[in-house]
């Protein structure tokens, strides 16, 4: 397992998170969920990324529950911030200072650790100043609550009027958390470039857009029994933008390009965004404890440019590059 520095920090962590957005707590069993976090570990991942409202809350308690042997100094442990949690209230959600304070103590409650190594607002907040937004932060920093501040699937402005504000406030922005994939390149015009100004790294995630670019979902074939296309907990809406008949053409022209290189459909997806040097990591998730190990095997890979092209040219007509599609909610959603 190879590591990155995550923004212009001296933090490293592994290129291959572990992330437990639709697993822990919904999904699949607590017992299934520890083994996947053990088979992590295993595998050398360090990095782990949760959420406050993932499972509303269950999803920081089983990680928490299944690291909760393991040297605290040793890991680096992510959550977020703005998503409504608890009982969904009007300071339920947002970037309020009210909503940073509580969800942070709340999280380290469910997690059962004195600190995060790194505390992001999951969207931007549009009904709380900014001002307001980062010096909550600064003040969770200053608590040592949480060591590093970042954000996730803020536009290149946003990121720029956030960062101006925090080295007002004495810290600095490390990353920001976009979707990003083969399929899915709507940072590339601006967020990488103002990432790469502002000293911030992407932590990406669904870099197998949502399974799709495994190629298991194929073109004029049923879905997958058990697959996340077909269970509603598991994400099924937020697949089904990507199960066009097209886009699943396109995606099986790439398996002789993973055969040429040795790797599965799957592998190639995770090891593609990590091409990119702005991305510090790319999350992934599993249901299976094998699953980790099979995506852990991304880490290293190094893609000869004439591969980038192809897969360029076999994903042409299904790649989405709009930076207007980088977005966060008009207004909290509660």
């Amino acid at each position: 397992m190879e590591y990155r520095y995550l923004g212009r920090s001296g933090l490293k962590i592994t290129e291959i998170t572990y992330g437990n957005w639709l697993t822990h707590g919904s999904q699949v069993e607590n017992d299934v969920a520890t083994a996947c976090v053990r088979a992590a570990l295993d595998a050398g991942i360090t990095t782990f990324d949760t959420a406050d409202t993932y499972a509303n809350g269950a999803a920081e308690q089983v990680l928490g529950s299944a690291l909760a042997t393991e040297r605290r100094e040793s890991l680096e442990v992510f959550t977020k911030v703005y998503w409504p949690v608890g009982p969904k209230g009007p300071n339920d959600t947002g970037l309020s200072r009210k909503h940073i304070m509580e969800g942070i103590n709340n999280s380290l409650r469910r997690l059962n650790m004195d600190y995060v190594d790194l505390y992001q607002a999951h969207r931007y907040d549009y009904e709380t100043p900014l001002e307001e937004t980062i010096a909550a932060f600064a003040d969770v920093v200053r608590a040592g609550k949480a060591l590093y501040i970042g954000v996730s699937e803020w536009n290149a402005q946003q990121l720029r009027d956030g960062q101006t504000l925090a080295r007002e406030a004495g810290f600095s922005l490390v990353s920001n958390q976009p979707q990003y994939s083969a399929l899915w390149r709507v940072i590339e015009p601006e967020v990488v470039p103002a990432s790469l100004e502002l000293g911030m790294s992407q932590i990406v995630w669904s870099p197998m857009a949502q399974g799709v670019l495994s190629g298991k979902y194929l073109p004029g074939a049923p879905l997958p029994a058990g697959s996340r296309a077909t269970d509603a907990l598991g994400g099924a809406n937020m697949i089904s933008g990507f199960l066009d008949e097209q886009i699943l053409t396109n995606v099986q022209k790439l398996r002789p390009i993973a055969d040429e290189l040795g790797l599965k459909m799957s592998q190639l997806a995770v090891a593609w965004v990590l091409q990119n040097p702005n991305v510090a990591t790319a999350i992934v998730g599993a249901s299976r404890p094998e699953q980790v190990a099979e995506n852990v095997a991304a880490s290293g890979v190094k893609i000869p440019a004439e591969l980038m092209a192809a897969v360029d040219a076999a994903l042409a007509s299904s790649i989405v590059n709009d930076p207007a599609k980088t977005q966060s909610p008009p207004s909290r959603v509660a």
